[in-house]
């Protein structure tokens, strides 16, 4: 399954549960996001052509961040781009989740593994605002 956390017009995140499956590739990401999210299944013997990536030069000007649940179960909150809360999700293990705009917060539902994917060069000073949250 996937599913679209959405405020107005912003794409907040993009959620392919454990149990999503389908044929082919499927890109879920429009080509102007700094991060791209597909799902590949593929059967044996199939054979990606060997390839590199050219250097491009690209602006970014916001950081998108990919979790993979690795274990356990995670809340995440979100936040709308002005800064309010919107709502929240359970994440469990075998989730991938995009985080495409807006703010977040995470809250442990029990011991959790997650590998976390964003571009870079990363400075957490000027890359992350915190949010005053009551949630």
């Amino acid at each position: 399954m996937i599913e679209n956390i959405s405020y107005e017009n912003h794409q907040l995140a993009i959620i392919i549960r454990s149990n999503y499956k389908n044929e082919g590739i499927e890109f879920f990401t429009p080509p102007n996001y700094s991060q791209q999210l597909a799902y590949m299944n593929r059967s044996k013997g199939y054979i990606i052509a060997p390839h590199k990536h050219k250097k491009v030069e690209r602006m970014v000007m916001q950081t998108q961040e990919v979790l993979f649940i690795k274990s356990g179960k995670v809340k995440i909150d979100f936040y709308s781009p002005t800064k309010a809360y919107f709502t929240s999700t359970i994440l469990e293990a075998g989730d991938v989740i995009l985080l495409a705009d807006g703010g977040h917060g995470f809250e442990m539902m029990e011991d959790t593994e997650m590998i976390e994917v964003k571009q870079g060069p990363y400075s957490q000073e000027d890359d992350k605002e915190f949010l005053n949250s009551s949630v």
